[in-house]
């Protein structure tokens, strides 16, 4: 069992130095794996009422390439799991049989990873986004409303001048979307 706050001082560490937890498939060597080589690396990270609650970017590399295919594979993904590495700091044994053997108070978060078998069930990637993918005004508007944020209304009228002061233009659409992509990362940093 985790305790909220648990993650409070490594977020609060992470913030003011710039140094994120890892971003592993599998936790790479930590549990016999051949690679801790990261596959991303974590934007965002918070405590909130479910738990941790982390949002990354996957690397353009073959194994960021490779932990996307699998995440966006449909009907369903072949991996969905998350699971984090960690040092404990501060915890408690179990007082009673009806508590949690051991609860964590405060951990050293070194790594959260994609994992094919979650030890914590509920665990789980709850979206995978890709500005790259967007191909389509209609995809574009649901891009803005579901990472940036915006009301359907915003959504609608920024993709339309972007889309439509060139609408044969392939290359200025994609800039003008690299161009929200990066104003989207800066306005929603907490």
């Amino acid at each position: 069992m985790i305790a909220p706050g648990a993650f409070e001082k490594t977020l609060k560490d992470a913030r003011s130095s710039g140094n994120w937890p890892a971003m592993l498939l599998q936790h790479g060597s930590f549990l016999g794996g051949d690679d801790n080589m990261p596959v991303g690396v974590w934007t965002e990270m918070r405590e909130d009422s479910k738990g941790l609650y982390v949002e990354g970017q996957l690397a353009p590399t073959t194994r960021g390439k490779d932990a996307y295919t699998l995440l966006k594979m449909s009907p369903r993904p072949a991996i969905n799991g998350m699971s984090i590495g960690y040092r404990p700091v501060e915890w408690s044994m179990r007082a009673k049989p009806e508590d949690p053997r051991r609860t964590l108070k405060a951990v050293e978060l070194l790594e959260v990873s994609l994992v094919t078998f979650p030890a914590n069930g509920k665990a789980r990637v709850e979206a995978v986004k890709s500005a790259d993918s967007i191909k389509t005004i209609r995809e574009f508007e649901e891009f803005l409303r579901d990472v940036g944020g915006f009301s359907n209304a915003a959504a609608k009228a920024i993709a339309a001048g972007g889309f439509k002061a060139n609408p044969r233009d392939e290359d200025a659409n994609m800039a003008a979307i690299e161009i929200v992509r990066r104003n989207l990362a800066i306005l929603t940093r907490k």
